[in-house]
């Protein structure tokens, strides 16, 4: 089913709905490249991301390089990088930039002076990471700024920001209903970050605040370029339907710079009920 809100198209995924494997699958957030930031130190080693994600079902994968006090962003260097990534890993994937972009004032100044810089595929994505030690009042103002600027910011793995798991879903709902869509890592969904991080993502996807699934790879040991168990955890609780967006439709739309297909309607938080004793 299908409605018109705001310029936007909803979809209603049934799970009724015959239930049928829906891939290839698309990784939105992977630090791939090698040399630039804490991903993998050498091109072989990124090869071998790259030979990983594609035995696993990924054919799709945008590098996103950090951009931090950190790990300083270069355009013209991490182009480079995934030419020659390109080059040696052949077509088995299709790899294109982006940035997991962390939110500061420095940042910020640079992003507004060279927004397509730092977006997927020089699209209107914004891959953004809050930090953890402080969300800051002007939150929601910043993120609505971007977006007058013609940006749509992606809020990246709430489920593992300790300060994000503390709060209620509100915050992240004003997002949402802004139009910041989330992506969460599929390495939570399997307890690799912790039962808190599980938890949350749990409840994320059970009130549809869950618009993107990335691995957030760093290298093929610890943190694999992996999509497919994560898949198959959301295909069983969820529905066929609801994984392929996740994994496939919304990726793709953002990497093309489309509106997402698939935009779930949020739901509230039951409150929890309260047992009297006399």
């Amino acid at each position: 089913m299908r409605c018109a809100k705001d310029d936007r198209v909803i979809v209603v995924y049934s799970r009724g709905e015959p239930a049928h494997r829906q891939s290839p699958m698309i990784d939105i957030h992977c630090h791939i490249l090698p040399g630039v930031d804490d991903g993998p130190g050498t091109l072989e080693e990124a090869v071998a991301m790259v030979e990983l994600a594609a035995a696993d079902g990924i054919t799709q994968i945008v590098a996103t390089p950090h951009c931090s006090d950190t790990y300083p962003y270069s355009l013209e260097r991490n182009r480079t990088q995934l030419a020659a990534l390109r080059t040696a890993a052949g077509a088995r994937v299709t790899l294109v930039l982006g940035c997991d972009f962390h939110l500061s004032y420095e940042n910020l100044q640079a992003l507004l002076a060279e927004p397509h810089t730092y977006t997927i595929n020089q699209g209107p994505y914004l891959l953004v990471e809050l930090a953890n030690y402080a969300i800051v009042p002007q939150l929601a103002d910043i993120l609505h700024q971007l977006r007058l600027k013609g940006l749509i910011p992606v809020v990246t793995h709430p489920e593992r920001n300790p300060l994000l798991q503390r709060r209620s879903l509100k915050l992240l709902q004003q997002f949402v209903a802004m139009g910041c869509p989330v992506q969460v890592t599929a390495g939570s969904l399997q307890g690799h970050f912790g039962k808190d991080a599980q938890a949350a993502v749990e409840r994320l996807l059970r009130h549809q605040l869950v618009h993107l699934v990335g691995s957030d790879a760093h290298n093929v040991t610890r943190r694999p370029p992996q999509l497919s168990t994560a898949y198959a955890v959301v295909e069983q609780n969820y529905g066929v339907r609801v994984a392929a967006a996740l994994f496939r439709d919304n990726p793709s739309a953002v990497i093309r710079g489309a509106s997402l297909p698939y935009l779930p309607e949020v739901t509230e938080p039951r409150p929890k009920r309260r047992f009297w004793s006399f």
